[in-house]
């Protein structure tokens, strides 16, 4: 991870960013630095955000902006995604009084202005969802059909989504859950089976998606389903503590959303 962060920072020095690609290369690393910290190594993460604070004052390019929105809204969560224990927190349980207000608002503007020049990409479609989701009182007052309609987006980004964008498909699968019923979030899944279906995080959106529908029976399995398959450590735990959770909930049970 050193060496990608070095690997960044030689590519933003004294480069000006305007060959084809360029851009879309410096945006990945710095995302996958990002990424990593977010997974544990705060450093990592302060230092992906700070990066990409340069790269803005490099380009005017709006994924630039979008980038830098995105992490700072996800970033804004930090304090609230891990328990004393060390467990990951959904986002539907999280307290949202640990999350940086002042953050979010930076983010927030951020983004603002790159959708500003209307020309939209993934970057900035991911951190208009992470908005909706800070914007939120309460996992109650999330505005699902707009996230949906931001998902719709973001998937028609790729010809392939289902083998490109993986993570956007099943995204949109739960928000259709939100907005149309967890049946036709279930639907969504069943036609992403053939290709995804041996990934824990299908399995996982499975488990959500059960529960939504008040059928902990099958929630339970899902989740176990999805613990079986992941190979992190924290995540495996996590959705294995779903799984156990789910079994002695009875129906009216809220569900637990991704963090």
């Amino acid at each position: 991870m050193a060496q990608r962060i070095s690997r960044a920072k030689r590519t933003l020095r004294g480069r000006r960013l305007d060959r084809p690609g360029d851009l879309a290369v410096v945006l990945r690393v710095l995302y996958l630095v990002y990424t990593a910290g977010h997974a544990g190594r705060v450093d990592l993460a302060q230092e992906a955000i700070r990066l990409t604070r340069q790269l803005t004052l490099a380009t005017a390019e709006p994924e630039a902006r979008g980038l830098l929105a995105l992490m700072l809204l996800h970033h804004a969560r930090r304090a609230a995604r891990i328990d004393a224990e060390g467990r990951l927190v959904t986002l539907d349980r999280q307290d949202r009084r640990r999350w940086d207000t002042r953050e979010i608002a930076e983010g927030v503007r951020v983004l603002q202005s790159a959708l500003a020049e209307d020309r939209r990409g993934r970057y900035q479609i991911e951190a208009a969802i992470a908005a909706l989701h800070d914007d939120a009182a309460g996992a109650e007052e999330t505005d699902w059909p707009q996230i949906l309609a931001w998902y719709d987006e973001l998937v028609a980004l790729t010809d392939e989504p289902v083998r490109q964008d993986p993570a956007a498909v099943l995204g949109r699968a739960v928000a259709v859950g939100h907005v149309l019923g967890p049946a036709a979030g279930l639907r969504e899944t069943d036609r992403l089976r053939d290709v995804l279906g041996d990934r824990h995080r299908w399995h996982a959106v499975r488990g959500y998606l059960h529960e939504l529908g008040g059928d902990p029976g099958a929630a339970a399995t899902a989740y176990a389903d999805a613990a079986r398959r992941a190979t992190n450590v924290a995540e495996r735990d996590h959705l294995v503590r779903q799984a156990a959770r789910v079994r002695s909930a009875s129906r009216n049970v809220g569900p637990a959303q991704p963090s």
